[in-house]
């Protein structure tokens, strides 16, 4: 069982920290993903971590995920709420997937409450900010684990 996780960040997460610091923070998408390399290496998991404003991207990466990763952590964002072709990507992905939102967004505007993700997710984290990316990746590295078990 492969130990690499995808860890991939859809539209406008690339501001984070200077978007909406109100609901997101002030902890930038790079903090983000050094603290992810930094847990990643204490579970012994590799990581690709990947952020885009494209659908079609992030439905690659879940392509490539297929042939060698053993789990994605995947934060949609607004494509969560609208995206048909990144459920049915992440449909054809055998292995754990976890998604994970920085806000609550059930305490946000009703066409929020609906992710297409989550039909396929095995857990979701929402409302934690962004330590929610670390416990995901602990819960993939437990389902991993479990699998090759």
């Amino acid at each position: 069982m492969s130990r690499l996780v995808y860890v991939l960040n859809g539209p406008n997460l690339n501001l984070l920290g200077k978007r909406q610091p109100h609901i997101y923070g002030h902890v930038t998408l790079a903090d983000v993903e050094a603290e992810c390399r930094k847990l990643a290496g204490e579970l012994k998991l590799d990581l690709r971590f990947h952020q885009s404003n494209r659908e079609y991207e992030i439905i690659d990466w879940i392509h490539a995920a297929r042939e060698e990763a053993g789990g994605i952590v995947i934060n949609p964002a607004a494509f969560t709420h609208t995206s048909v072709a990144i459920l049915d990507a992440l449909n054809t992905f055998d292995s754990p997937v976890v998604e994970v939102h920085i806000s609550n967004v059930h305490k946000r505007e009703a066409f929020r409450h609906h992710s297409y993700v989550s039909l396929r997710a095995d857990g979701v984290i929402a409302g934690f900010g962004t330590q929610g990316y670390t416990l995901a990746l602990q819960r993939v590295a437990r389902l991993i684990d479990e699998k090759a078990a």
